[in-house]
């Protein structure tokens, strides 16, 4: 471990990089809250439903089965 601390110390201006990452990584989650916050309602419960919708999605495998 003392061979990479020895390593990493020699880099310059090592320290901006862990700030960077969390920046980034800080960003990403207000946009996603952002972008979340702008859904509409209807959209929501479109999309809530999906997995319980039975429509076109179980025709195809039961075409492709059937062949």
């Amino acid at each position: 471990m003392k061979i990479v601390t020895n390593v990493l110390e020699s880099i310059v201006n090592i320290q901006i990089f862990p700030i960077i990452g969390l920046v980034i990584f800080l960003l990403f989650f207000i946009v996603m809250i952002y972008r979340v916050m702008l859904f509409d309602k209807n959209e929501i419960d479109e999309i809530s439903r999906l997995p319980l919708d039975k429509d076109d999605s179980n025709e195809f495998f039961n075409s492709n089965n059937q062949s």
